[in-house]
């Protein structure tokens, strides 16, 4: 069977990141029929795609948004100021423009629907490697549009917390405990429960459960699985 070219330029590296194995054996396969596409690595975590591509970088990340350690929009904002030249395409069960305009807030080029991804991935691939968005065909291009202009996304209550606070929140709402999360993050119990402190001031949130609850709200868990 002869393989699906996406263009003519030399072989670009894939990270392939999504915490469902059975999708992301769907996307390799689809990845591995591809000229000029070699896919160097795969992860199902937030916190390990990020050592994975500091060890070493990739041309482009298929990112997820809902991840342990770190969910896809955090590892988007940090490839975004740290390796401006990874291309991050999004993978995501969400169509509405608000998740959309977070994404490309986010540094995201491109936006793909799961259940549409097989069809488009080539397409999106060659969208961003040419330099431009891609926007899934399912997603309305002018309402997410409307959202970039307005700010929509800025208001978002978790914008009143630092990434490293941010990805303190998506740890305890996983249900890790100070010890397993200062193990993680390579940091000291005392720097954790902290940040933890600084949350709750920030959020005007007293308890643990009040932090989950607000960390589901925003999305920073996956509540599909």
């Amino acid at each position: 069977m002869q393989k699906t070219s996406y263009g003519q330029q030399s072989t670009r590296r894939i990270l392939l990141v999504d915490d469902h194995s059975l999708l992301r054996a769907g996307m390799r396969a689809l990845l591995d029929d591809m000229a000029g596409i070699a896919v160097i690595g795969e992860s199902g975590d937030g916190l390990e795609a990020l050592e994975f591509i500091r060890r070493d970088p990739p041309d482009a990340v298929l990112l997820d948004v809902s991840l342990p350690g770190m969910n896809g929009l955090e590892v988007a904002r940090y490839l975004s100021q740290h390796y401006p030249d990874v291309r991050i395409l999004i993978l995501s069960m969400h169509s509405g423009a608000e998740y959309v305009a977070r994404a490309l807030n986010a540094g995201a080029q491109g936006y793909l629907l799961k259940d549409s991804a097989f069809d488009e991935l080539a397409e999106a691939l060659k969208a961003l490697f040419a330099g431009r968005e891609y926007l899934c065909a399912a997603i309305d291009r002018d309402v997410v549009e409307r959202f970039l202009a307005t700010g929509s996304d800025a208001i978002s209550a978790a914008e009143v917390l630092t990434p490293r606070q941010r990805q303190i929140l998506q740890l305890i709402a996983e249900g890790r405990g100070p010890r397993e999360i200062a193990d993680r993050l390579n940091v000291s119990v005392k720097t954790v429960e902290a940040h933890r402190a600084q949350l709750m001031d920030r959020l005007g949130i007293h308890n643990v459960p009040g932090l989950v609850r607000f960390a589901i709200r925003i999305g920073l868990v996956n509540t599909e699985s």
